[in-house]
């Protein structure tokens, strides 16, 4: 399995889309216009957190830009909390998520019990193993302000929505 090149990677971290209190397109281009940026500065590596909402749209976008980008060499990397998180999802999220675990460079999975505590391991991991954290985040509590706080402790560098 591929390595992650911590130096040059980029994770995300973001609402769910029933939390999110910005227009989703707007979110969509913000995200598209961040990810192209840190391919120009020299970022590579990609890694998703795999929930609904911020992490497969990022997801997304990463894919296709890596088709429409066949000279640069863009990898996706799938930072999964735990085997099977995505069962009590609709079906739509479902079939996206497995579409993203096929395309990907490289899946773990974080942790081998669910709950609460593998999505807190899950986002320091992908924290741990980045250089930059893009945040969708908008100040409410939960796992996207858990995750900027620890980004921050970690002096990461964390480009935000504005």
């Amino acid at each position: 399995m591929a390595q992650i090149d911590v130096e040059h990677a980029v994770s995300f971290t973001g609402h769910r889309p029933e939390r999110l209190d910005i227009d989703e397109e707007k979110v969509l281009e913000w995200l598209e216009e961040q990810i192209r940026t840190s391919i120009a500065e020299g970022y590579t590596d990609f890694i998703s957190g795999m929930q609904r909402g911020v992490d497969l749209w990022a997801a997304e976008i990463v894919l296709r830009i890596r088709e429409e980008m066949k000279d640069k060499e863009i990898r996706l990397f799938s930072a999964v909390a735990f085997s099977g998180m995505e069962k009590l999802w609709e079906e739509d999220w479902q079939k996206r998520y497995h579409a993203i675990l096929n395309a990907a460079d490289g899946i773990t999975y974080v942790s081998d019990r669910p709950g609460k505590v593998a999505f807190f391991k899950r986002n320091e991991w992908m924290v741990d193993h980045s250089g930059r954290v893009i945040a969708v985040y908008t100040g409410s509590t939960g796992g996207t302000k858990a995750t900027v706080q620890y980004a921050k402790r970690q002096d990461k560098e964390i480009i935000m929505i504005k």
